[in-house]
């Protein structure tokens, strides 16, 4: 039997709302990968749609955790990074790349800070610049495209971009380091989205049916499919269209059962259809 693979998330914990570690440590484990998490907060909800959360910051434990598996000899196949919860902690995650990268890792940043041309409520646009710091370490990014705008520096021009402004945006995006992206919120087409990759000058297409409405967590709901397809032996492209195909899944299962939307999408039920696609 092959050997498993291991993959470390950094992310937030959202006690409540599912976003974040609750979404990623589910869907990479389905995968069939042993995944290891390093929380950088803990959030009594998420940030959307929740008024009066808790928030406790995590940064000073970030070091000895890395530290303590450093005396381990501990390897892994994919690092993937998500929210993070202080400034402090672009520098503090850059150095665990810089420690636990190998010759044949993954390291795949969402960087996880707006949506809709506009900052969470916690993130400051300090830290957005701080975040193309830790993109120029990835192998691969998967922003959307208000963080792509944040990262870049440049203004938000909404969702309705032509093709060439796509593929513009995407080399822009691979000139800070990553030889890998995947632009999520793409649409050419009112009643389509979907997302577009980019593989090392390659560019790949991926969208399905809009179903109308912002629900949140999809975004963790991708990247974290998405990983789960290359660490299977998905090439980008494979990989891209499971991740919007098995999103969109879980967001019209959602609507189905009238799930309130604050609450993240319905992604447990549509684990047997991500396990299908991945061959399990």
């Amino acid at each position: 039997m092959e050997k498993q693979k291991r993959a470390l998330a950094i992310h937030d914990i959202s006690c409540v709302g599912r976003c974040s570690l609750t979404v990623a440590l589910p869907i990479i484990s389905a995968a069939g990968v042993d995944c290891g998490v390093l929380p950088t907060s803990i959030l009594s909800t998420h940030t959307g749609g929740f008024q009066g959360f808790t928030f406790r910051d995590l940064t000073e434990d970030i070091v000895p955790i890395a530290e303590h598996w450093k005396t381990l000899d501990l390897k892994f196949d994919a690092l993937y990074s998500g929210f993070l919860g202080s400034f402090e902690q672009i520098d503090l995650v850059a150095k665990l790349f810089e420690d636990f990268k190998t010759p044949d890792n993954i390291i795949l940043v969402d960087p996880v800070m707006a949506d809709n041309g506009v900052l969470y409520s916690i993130y400051s646009p300090e830290m957005a610049k701080g975040m193309a710091k830790l993109c120029a370490k990835a192998d691969i990014i998967v922003p959307n495209l208000t963080e792509a705008a944040f990262v870049l520096d440049e203004p938000y021009k909404g969702e309705s971009l032509t093709r060439e402004e796509v593929e513009a945006l995407l080399a822009k995006l691979s000139a800070l380091g990553p030889k890998k992206v995947v632009l999520t919120g793409i649409s050419f087409n009112e009643g389509r989205l979907g997302a577009a990759c980019w593989d090392d000058g390659k560019m790949h297409y991926c969208d399905c049916e809009r179903v109308e409405g912002y629900f949140h967590g999809t975004g963790d709901v991708f990247g974290s499919a998405l990983l789960g397809g290359l660490l299977n032996g998905m090439t980008l492209e494979e990989a891209t269209r499971l991740a919007v195909n098995y999103t969109h899944k879980c967001i019209t299962l959602t609507v189905e059962a009238e799930q309130e939307k604050r609450y993240g999408v319905c992604f447990e039920r549509a684990l047997p259809y991500y396990l299908k696609e991945l061959g399990k």
